[in-house]
C-alpha cells in the first residue's frame, strides 16, 4: 500500500481503519505516517491525524521516537489546530517521559489558558497536563484556576471536563 495514495484516497473511519490495520507494529510504516502528519500539507497532515491517533492508542510504544516533534506541534501557534487537537488527543493515552513533562505541561497550560484555541484542542490539553500534574498539587492548582478562570466564557463540555478532572481531586 502507499500510505500517500490511501491517505488522499478517502476520509473514512473505514478507510482510515484498513491504514491502521497495514501499519499494525511496523515502525517503518509508522514512520511514513507520521511524515505525512507532522508536515507542511493540510490535508495530507490532517488525513494522517486519524491514522496516528489510531496507531497510538493500539500500538503506543510507535510514538516514542516522536513525542520531541509531538510536543514541538504543541508549542508552535503556525500549525494547524487539527494538528494541534490529534496531538492533544493522542497524549492524553501515553504516558509522557520524564525528560518531556515540564514541558508539556507547559504547552498544554498555555492551550488551556488561550480562549482563542478551539475547545477540543483546549479540553484534551487541559486533560493531558492534568495528568501530567496528578502527583504535584501546586501545579493541579494552577491548571485549576485557570480552568475555573475560562469556565464562564466557554462551552459546557470544557466546564464538564474540567469538573471531571478536578472532583478526583
Amino acid at each position: 500500500m502507499n500510505i500517500r495514495e490511501a491517505l488522499l484516497a478517502e476520509h473514512s473511519k473505514d478507510h482510515t481503519m484498513k491504514i491502521v490495520e497495514y501499519i499494525g507494529r511496523d515502525a517503518a510504516k509508522f514512520e511514513q505516517v507520521m511524515k505525512f502528519f507532522l508536515g507542511p500539507t493540510y490535508r495530507l497532515s490532517q488525513r494522517a491525524a486519524w491514522v496516528v491517533n489510531y496507531c497510538a492508542e493500539h500500538e503506543p510504544q510507535l510514538v516514542r521516537p516522536y513525542f520531541t516533534s509531538l510536543v514541538v506541534h504543541l508549542e508552535r501557534d503556525d500549525v494547524h489546530d487539527a494538528v494541534r487537537r490529534n496531538v492533544a488527543r493522542m497524549l492524553q493515552f501515553i504516558e509522557v517521559p520524564k525528560r518531556l513533562r515540564g514541558r508539556t505541561f507547559d504547552a498544554c497550560y498555555k492551550l488551556v489558558d488561550e480562549p482563542h484555541q478551539p475547545v477540543a484542542v483546549r479540553a484534551f490539553a487541559m486533560t493531558v497536563a492534568a495528568q501530567i500534574a496528578k502527583d504535584a498539587p501546586e501545579l493541579r492548582q494552577e491548571l485549576r484556576l485557570i480552568a475555573q478562570k475560562h469556565a464562564p466564557h466557554t462551552t459546557i463540555a470544557f466546564r464538564k471536563r474540567a469538573e471531571m478532572l478536578f472532583e478526583r481531586g
